[in-house]
């Protein structure tokens, strides 16, 4: 009887052992895939966030263009218009209109400063250099009756 009741509880033994072991590769394999459901989730909830900071900079960016849109919209119909037109004409083309005398007054211009070195090459003469000529600028043609009115 000790044989018998020696043999069933070796049967119990391994049977609790293998039951052990399937229940501790099953605990693994869940332990497994909730760290695949959660390491998913924080992804997924990353990039959703990322994705609403993107619309908003987007929308934005859209709304600026918008702004813009109805800006140039504006400034075409005040172009086209026939006043703009001819401020143009007169301040940008240098146009005048019927009965009317274009004066132009130039501008002296300036002349840009050469920058201040230390090492001064250009006066050390290795032969004669050659002082490039420049034409003196033309006068405008002013007439000598100019009928104000």
């Amino acid at each position: 009887m000790k044989d018998n009741n020696q043999k069933i509880n070796n049967k119990k033994e391994k049977y609790n052992r293998k039951v052990g072991f399937y229940y501790s590769f099953l605990t693994v394999v869940l332990l497994f895939c909730l760290c695949q459901i959660g390491w998913g989730a924080i992804l997924n909830i990353s990039k959703i966030i990322s994705y609403h900071s993107k619309s908003i900079i987007l929308e934005n960016h859209l709304q600026q263009a918008k702004m813009r849109n109805e800006d140039l919209k504006a400034e075409r119909k005040m172009v086209t218009s026939d006043n703009s037109l001819e401020g143009i004409a007169r301040n940008n083309l240098k146009m005048a209109g019927q009965d009317e005398v274009l004066v132009i007054i130039n501008k002296k211009v300036e002349q840009p400063k050469e920058k201040k070195t230390f090492w001064k090459w250009n006066n050390f003469k290795f032969g004669k250099q050659k002082q490039e000529d420049i034409p003196p600028m033309e006068q405008p043609f002013i007439p000598e009756n100019v009928d104000e009115e």
